[in-house]
């Protein structure tokens, strides 16, 4: 994480009487159609160009949020263990003690043929040996994307702890009955919101979502094991796992592990 300085810089001052000295009515004109031609907008861009009361209030509020004003755990990369999901699964257990809320929710990004990059958060459902866990609907936009471009990159933030990981690495999608266990090991809500189905798609209206909804509800509590034949469990086989411990005086540590053939290694980034 880097701050923002928010400094203000404000263009050089020009002596009095510099400008009435050197400008004519030409010099005006042609003043004035500059400023004019810097402050045209494309007709059909109706962005805000910054230049609003609300915009500068915006951006005075992110100037003025402060970071890690509470004291921060050390981190001994000389302790690190030689493979990176120890220290994992460690520091997101030591984020659920300080009371880091839902500390297994996570950023996946995705990628669709293209090239063009997608972002979500989801859960974590597990972390092994053989890599880190998610799940969804194969035609979700992640699915979909993960069907034709099988890597994903991951994103773990603990701001109590002023702690980051990030995963990156490929995507394989598990079979059919490994998916329906995670499924059935999940909450009656998880089992509901997947028996509605049909994520990423177009909805018509939040009262047609209602109606989907009670009906999956009800047969959630129904049939506990209701197949959902598109729900998929999905597992990150990492090559690269970094992880960051902020410090208040911006001498961040980052140890990031690379899978290289026979192991892991080990290296530190600068900040």
């Amino acid at each position: 994480m880097t701050d923002q300085a928010g400094q203000q810089h404000t263009p050089d001052a020009v002596p009095a009487g510099a400008a009435a000295h050197h400008s004519d009515a030409g010099d005006t004109a042609e003043a004035a159609e500059t400023t004019e031609t810097a402050n045209v907008v494309d007709a059909g861009d109706t962005r805000d160009t910054g230049d609003t009361a609300e915009a500068r209030a915006f951006r005075d509020l992110l100037r003025g949020l402060r970071v890690w004003d509470v004291e921060l755990p050390a981190f001994d990369v000389a302790t690190a263990p030689d493979a990176p999901l120890p220290l994992f699964r460690q520091w997101l257990r030591e984020a659920a003690e300080a009371g880091v809320p839902e500390p297994h929710t996570m950023t996946l990004a995705t990628a669709d043929a293209a090239g063009d990059p997608s972002v979500r958060t989801l859960m974590l459902h597990d972390a092994d040996e053989r890599g880190w866990h998610f799940a969804s609907h194969r035609g979700s936009r992640k699915g979909r994307e993960l069907a034709v471009r099988p890597r994903a990159a991951l994103g773990f933030y603990w701001a109590a702890v002023g702690r980051q990981v990030r995963v990156r690495g490929s995507v394989t999608a598990a079979g059919p009955e490994e998916s329906a266990a995670d499924l059935h090991h999940r909450s009656t809500g998880a089992l509901a919101a997947a028996l509605v189905g049909r994520q990423s798609e177009l909805l018509g209206s939040t009262a047609e979502l209602a109606r989907a909804s009670e009906a999956a509800w009800e047969r959630a509590r129904r049939e506990p094991a209701a197949p959902v034949p598109s729900w998929t469990l999905y597992v990150l086989r990492a090559e690269e796992v970094e992880f960051f411990q902020g410090d208040a005086q911006r001498r961040h540590v980052r140890l990031n592990y690379r899978y290289e053939g026979d192991g892991w290694r080990k290296e530190l980034l600068w900040p």
